[in-house]
């Protein structure tokens, strides 16, 4: 079973556009737009567990240019 996560992000003044772009090309993306609000970017993610899910933000997410705070949320199914 795959685990899917919508994935908020914050990046600094003027790199939403450029985050969502690079952030696109990274396996595991499913989708990447940037948007206004309190988030620049979100993403739709997945990976085969928990464990795969923490290391894409945390290793490829995360060390992506630009990027100033990021919140995951796993999807759920009730």
């Amino acid at each position: 079973m795959v685990v899917q996560a919508y994935i908020l992000i914050q990046t600094d003044v003027g790199k939403a556009a450029e985050v969502a772009k690079e952030i696109a090309q990274v396996k595991g993306v499913t989708l990447a737009e940037d948007v206004t609000g309190p988030y620049d970017v979100i993403v739709r993610a997945e990976a085969r567990n928990v464990d795969e899910l923490g290391k894409l933000v945390v290793s490829k997410v995360q060390n992506l240019e630009g990027i100033t705070r990021t919140l995951t949320c796993p999807v759920v199914h009730i």
